[in-house]
């Protein structure tokens, strides 16, 4: 499933038959987009605390998972909307070629994690090719 466009894919692992996301019960509102100096992702996390998220990077994959607690209602509480998810989470990217995941930066602030990650820095070889006295 594309989670962005064609170039940032979500990754889900098959379960008994049908694709589902990896150990997570809930997933993230994520936006991705390009600047001249690499990509910026951005998650939606309100209630939650840097020290509740963990950033893995695996590859050329990006995970973000966590756990959103659910401590501020009311035991035995009938609800008659319920749209904000609690509990685990996982969103996992798969960013494009010539960026340099080694070198992300990540910031948590007012509910919304930012990871920038740098456009890779092409290493320019200087290699002297030979000339042989040729017949």
């Amino acid at each position: 499933m594309c989670k962005v466009s064609s170039s940032v894919h979500f990754v889900t692992r098959s379960v008994g038959g049908r694709e589902a996301p990896a150990k997570a019960s809930w997933v993230p509102n994520t936006d991705v987009y390009a600047t001249d100096s690499g990509l910026v992702i951005k998650v939606e996390l309100a209630g939650m605390r840097s020290d509740n998220l963990e950033i893995t990077i695996e590859g050329i994959r990006l995970r973000v998972s966590g756990n959103r607690p659910d401590g501020c209602r009311a035991p035995k509480c009938s609800f008659l909307v319920m749209e904000i998810n609690y509990g685990p989470f996982e969103t996992m990217l798969e960013l494009p070629q010539g960026y340099d995941l080694g070198q992300a930066k990540a910031a948590y602030l007012n509910g919304f994690l930012r990871i920038d990650v740098p456009v890779a820095q092409a290493q320019v070889k200087s290699t002297k090719v030979p000339i042989a006295e040729g017949n």
